[in-house]
């Protein structure tokens, strides 16, 4: 009697079922999955991700130590308020302070969400998530650029802000690695 089961699937794949999607190999067409396909098994993340993920979760880290670091330079802040203009009173001076203060925090918090969430969506293999993170990572980088043209900043400042703009263009680079587009496609399927 023939044997009549499929085929085994190929090492670290997935069987394709039969249509008009496969090859009649257990393999799936190179651009013909069918729409919404998720793979069945555990996929692996390859290094680049893993890497991606890994800086992703450090810029929420460097995040929350800039907000750290605002509350350490009050009296910088005050000068600097001071020096923008004399004619305050000592109670402005200190309204200036509270909202600057304010103003880093909200932010400080919106940018740790953001690089939690695209750490979280990246490592799943999301394209929409890769596509978010290259428009943010590419605007992370130019108002990083446009913030060392400005005056007063502290040398603490100015070394987060290196360190944000190198892991920015590091996780980027990683994230459009060959090996990272085609964990996005056999995440995400392909487009």
């Amino acid at each position: 009697m023939a044997n009549t089961s499929p085929p085994p699937p190929p090492p670290g794949g997935d069987p394709a079922p039969a249509g008009p999607w496969s090859t009649g190999a257990g393999q799936w067409a190179s651009d013909s999955r069918p729409a919404g396909y998720a793979p069945t098994g555990p996929v692996e993340r390859p290094g680049p991700i893993q890497t991606a993920v890994m800086l992703m979760r450090l810029g929420a880290v460097l995040s929350a130590i800039g907000v750290l670091v605002a509350f350490l330079q009050t009296d910088a802040i005050r000068d600097a308020i001071r020096e923008a203009d004399s004619g305050l009173t000592e109670s402005e001076v200190d309204n200036g302070v509270t909202g600057y203060l304010v103003v880093v925090v909200v932010t400080g918090l919106v940018a740790i969400g953001l690089w939690l969430w695209m750490a979280a969506a990246n490592g799943e293999g999301k394209r929409w998530a890769r596509t978010l993170a290259t428009v943010l990572g590419g605007l992370s980088i130019v108002f990083t650029l446009l913030g060392f043209a400005q005056d007063g900043a502290t040398a603490l400042s100015v070394a987060l802000s290196l360190v944000s703009l190198a892991l920015a263009a590091v996780i980027l680079w990683m994230l459009w690695r060959p090996e990272s587009t085609a964990y996005y496609d056999r995440m995400s399927g392909p487009r």
